[in-house]
């Protein structure tokens, strides 16, 4: 019988930056982007059996925001309306999958001021699901990877 012994190594990473500690909340959601919420939701409702939450146009119009639940957080589907929304470049270049992860604060407005004072770099607030206020990271601070942050 072939046993296999499972370590894993404590890394040090030095104190967490209390910014850190205390703004972010956990995850908020993942977000994928889809030319069509119902044939994604095909998938993801259908066949992975995942709850609608909410389903939402928001930003005037310019995207359709549809939340599941996944036990411990929400995947959300984005389908840009508009026939000039980046995100339809972004679908052509990429196809439908996986865009960003999105981590939750109490406050975007006061997170955003926190950051700015510690140099972070980040895009205007924009309209989230559900009342929600959200804005982007630079993903030049992230190492390319789109982060989100949401809240009030």
């Amino acid at each position: 019988m072939f046993s296999m012994k499972r370590r894993c190594f404590l890394v040090n990473p030095g104190p967490i930056p209390i910014v850190f500690q205390i703004m972010f909340k956990g995850l908020d959601h993942f977000a994928i982007v889809a030319a069509n919420t119902e044939e994604a939701l095909k998938v993801w409702r259908d066949q992975f059996g995942f709850p609608v939450v909410c389903s939402e146009i928001v930003q005037g119009g310019a995207v359709k925001l549809t939340h599941l639940d996944l036990g411990n957080t929400h995947l959300q589907i984005v389908e840009p309306l508009l026939p000039d929304h980046p995100l339809h470049s972004w679908l052509e270049t990429h196809g439908p999958g996986l865009h960003h992860f999105c981590l939750r604060v109490d406050d975007v407005g006061e997170a955003r001021e926190e950051l700015a004072a510690k140099g972070w770099a980040f895009a205007n607030p924009h309209q989230g699901t559900q009342g929600k206020r959200a804005l982007f990271l630079d993903t030049n601070a992230t190492h390319n990877v789109p982060v989100e942050i949401t809240g009030k």
